[in-house]
């Protein structure tokens, strides 16, 4: 067990005062402070603190001992890795319309990238590596997302209840087939729009929703979410991508989990997200970025299905967010003061104080944490406890979801 100082990404959708508070830095800090990495992924790994003070790059030590820090049964499964990668969200503005590939996808489209000799630090690389990347998120404020597409029928209601003439055909286009298929049609049909007829549409948008923004009526909310984007990104496609999505806000303690092929953008707030060890994005729109039409059409899955709402599961003295995903299971602790409490799971760990502070103890070791601090629990911390040092205490706790 040791103590973890993880990386953190300065990227211009971030926010001044989520991750620099829960760090104790200066706040608002002098540049957005988006993502804080905890894990042992090869683009940021996070370095672990020994007691002398000395730093070792944690991708580093499992590359050195895999078998004692993951457990031989762990490292024959991640092939010698850590399979998940945790992170602090912090988001201010819109992050990119974007989805994640399946692994069939990512092992095909990465070997395919290779061969065709594209440097993977490119601007038009789509694949950095050969994993998929199922993610969860679970809210530590309020955070609103566009997530997945929504009923057709409700969206026609939507594109009928803006009411100006320049949608009038895309409403029925999505009416008579108001299904997979006609959602793919539609959608297809915006992101390859010429820019020329990107820059009349757009407008055009903008003054039906104004009307329906006001009238706090079923759709007001997603109006306003349009204004907010097209302000933000005028004349992108991304728009009126956005017009076909979810829009959804939850409640701390409530998560969204995002399978492959699901499209979507995190609008503002913070989070715990977790996720498969993968940095593979396919944006769809809401960035200057590369958009890749045809390779995002390849992995986007247009059936649509509701929120995708995760509710933590009682798990003992914890809480756990299940999903299908095996390289990833989160838990949350909401810690009283005084009481000492099982750390679950085996294999690794990482542990994450967000509120307050605790006290872990192993067979062999104890250490503190405190708001923003994190521990490194490896297959040989065997028999760890939890200790929360004060009433309030928050904790999340990331391994993967095997039982072995």
């Amino acid at each position: 067990m040791e103590l973890l100082d993880n990386p953190v990404r300065a990227y211009a959708w971030g926010s001044r005062t989520v991750i620099p508070e829960m760090l104790g830095q200066e706040v608002p800090s002098p540049h957005p402070q988006a993502e804080m990495w905890l894990g042992a992924h090869p683009a940021d790994s996070s370095q672990l603190v020994h007691p002398d003070g000395g730093r070792t790059s944690l991708l580093d030590a499992l590359g050195a001992d895999p078998k004692l820090l993951l457990g031989p049964e762990r490292s024959e499964r991640w092939d010698s890795t850590l399979p998940f990668l945790l992170k602090v969200l912090a988001a201010d503005e819109p992050l990119s319309l974007q989805a994640h590939p399946s692994l069939e996808q990512a092992r095909e489209g990465f070997a395919r990238e290779e061969a065709a000799g594209i440097a993977r630090d490119a601007a038009n690389r789509n694949y950095k590596d050969a994993n998929h990347k199922p993610e969860l998120i679970c809210a530590i404020t309020e955070l609103d997302a566009l997530v997945g597409f929504r009923d057709p029928t409700a969206t026609v209601r939507l594109l009928r209840a803006i009411g100006v003439p320049e949608l009038n055909g895309h409403a029925e286009l999505l009416a008579a087939q108001p299904d997979a298929d006609g959602l793919r049609a539609l959608f297809t049909t915006w992101i390859t729009l010429p820019q020329a007829v990107l820059d009349t549409l757009v407008p055009a948008l903008q003054d039906g929703c104004v009307k329906l923004a006001g009238d706090d009526g079923e759709f007001s909310t997603e109006a306003r979410t349009v204004l907010e984007l097209s302000e933000r990104y005028p004349g992108d496609a991304g728009v009126l991508a956005a017009l076909l999505l979810n829009r959804v806000s939850i409640d701390p303690g409530d998560a969204l989990y995002l399978p492959a092929g699901n499209l979507h953008a995190y609008l503002s707030g913070a989070g715990i997200e977790i996720m498969a060890n993968s940095d593979n994005v396919l944006r769809g729109g809401l960035t200057p970025k590369h958009v890749d039409v045809p390779e995002l059409l390849r992995v986007l899955d247009f059936r649509s299905t509701p929120p995708p709402i995760v509710e933590g599961k009682p798990d003992g003295d914890w809480v756990r967010y299940d999903t299908p995903a095996e390289e990833f299971l989160l838990r949350r602790l909401d810690g009283t003061s005084g009481t000492t409490v099982p750390v679950p799971g085996g294999g690794p760990r990482i542990l994450l104080c967000t509120v307050g502070g605790a006290r872990v103890r192993t067979a062999g070791a104890e250490l503190e944490v405190g708001r923003g601090a994190s521990l490194w629990l490896s297959a040989a911390d065997t028999d760890a406890t939890a200790e929360p040092l004060a009433e309030g205490t928050q904790l999340f706790l990331a391994s993967d979801s095997l039982v072995v």
